[in-house]
């Protein structure tokens, strides 16, 4: 240092800490040789300390305010010292200003997922982060655990190792808290709190405190969260049976609403239908040879597959299959010698020669008699 420097240092009795930057924890007040003028005046803004140290030893540590350094006024340094009583020459300290403010939005997160064994889902590794708040509680326990003789310390100086306390203390929590995995996002709050709980005394320690911990995530394996998803919306669906039916109604109202569609629309249309119909087929199978299934399998389909044509009046009516000719014999439109044919046969026959029908047509009543005299139906004038 200069003499202009020198000669600075020697007339400036004003010791302050205007800070303008973001990060800064401590910073030491520069003086030539670090001597102090008796009777200097400290200034000590809102969320700063100021603490002096004698030849690596602490010996006061001044609130916010404005001092005067007297020996009245730095008693523990007096003492050091060995000042007597009227001894008002420059002293030798060193003085540190610490910042006391809240750091917010620091960050946390594991590097390495955390292994637990869920209820559910077994092992799983989990990933998680979230933020902190912290500030300095003790200046004087601060500066003597964490930044000893620096002249210039950052929050950036003591973030990890505040980083990697959380983490560690973090997997601890999370392997013994027992919560499914599933339930995790419904726990925040909880974790955060039980979390702060843990490491508030070990902070302590450094002389920092955590005034506000959050855990913003815990996040699964992308191929689990898959696998996850997948779950959730079977649990949607339901019955496989009813959503295949709805799919499959749909696919019908789309090709009513479009009768001109390309034929490739129709094979489409075609393939999808069979696929559902073979899918629901192997569903049903594998339901029926699971040992102690609640449920029976469905009865078979009746046969429906003829198409029967009938004769009346000299005119053929048809195609019509074999539920609507049993509902037209029961109904009386179709007797035992109604005129019939289906695929395959030579010729017409009555319905009474169709062994299918033989016992809609003995439990259906006889034909009404046609009218004989006077226009009344089956028989004489009473």
């Amino acid at each position: 240092m200069g003499l202009w420097e020198k000669a600075k240092a020697e007339l400036l009795d004003i010791i302050e800490w205007t800070d303008d930057s973001a990060d800064t924890l401590v910073w030491r007040f520069p003086r030539y040789d670090n001597e102090i003028k008796y009777g200097a005046q400290l200034i000590v803004r809102q969320a700063q300390a100021a603490v002096f140290v004698d030849r690596g030893e602490i010996a006061d540590v001044f609130a916010p305010g404005q001092h005067r350094l007297t020996t009245r006024n730095l008693p523990l340094l007096t003492t050091l010292m060995g000042w007597k009583y009227g001894f008002h020459s420059p002293f030798k300290a060193e003085v540190y200003f610490v910042n006391t403010r809240n750091f917010t939005n620091l960050k946390w997160g594991t590097k390495n997922p955390v292994i637990i064994r869920d209820p559910e889902l077994g092992p799983v590794r989990l990933r998680s982060y979230g933020t902190y708040v912290a500030r300095v509680c003790d200046p004087a326990r601060f500066i003597r655990e964490i930044v000893g003789t620096g002249g210039h310390f950052t929050i950036n100086d003591v973030s990890e190792q505040l980083r990697n306390l959380i983490v560690t203390r973090f997997s601890d929590m999370l392997a013994e808290s027992g919560i499914a995995v599933p339930d995790l996002a419904a726990n925040y709050d909880e974790l955060s709190a039980r979390l702060t709980g843990k490491i508030v005394p070990e902070f302590r320690e450094y002389g920092l405190e955590i005034t506000k911990l959050l855990v913003e995530n815990i996040a699964l394996p992308e191929e689990v969260e898959a696998a996850l998803d997948k779950r959730g919306s079977m649990e949607v669906i339901g019955n496989l049976d009813n959503y295949m039916k709805f799919q499959t109604a749909n696919a019908l109202e789309a090709a009513a609403a479009n009768p001109g569609g390309d034929a490739s629309a129709g094979v489409g249309m075609g393939i999808g239908f069979a696929m559902a119909n073979q899918m629901g087929k192997a569903l049903a199978g594998q339901q029926g040879t699971v040992p102690g299934a609640s449920q029976p399998p469905p009865l078979p389909a009746e046969e429906t597959g003829n198409r029967y044509y009938v004769g009346k009046n000299g005119k053929q009516a048809g195609p019509f299959d074999r539920n609507a000719i049993i509902g037209y014999i029961r109904k009386g439109a179709i007797t035992r010698e109604t005129l019939m044919w289906r695929e395959g046969m030579a010729a017409w026959q009555q319905a009474v020669l169709f062994a299918e029908f033989e016992a809609a047509l003995k439990a259906a009543p006889p034909p009404i008699p046609k009218n004989r005299d006077d226009g009344h139906p089956g028989g004489e004038h009473g």
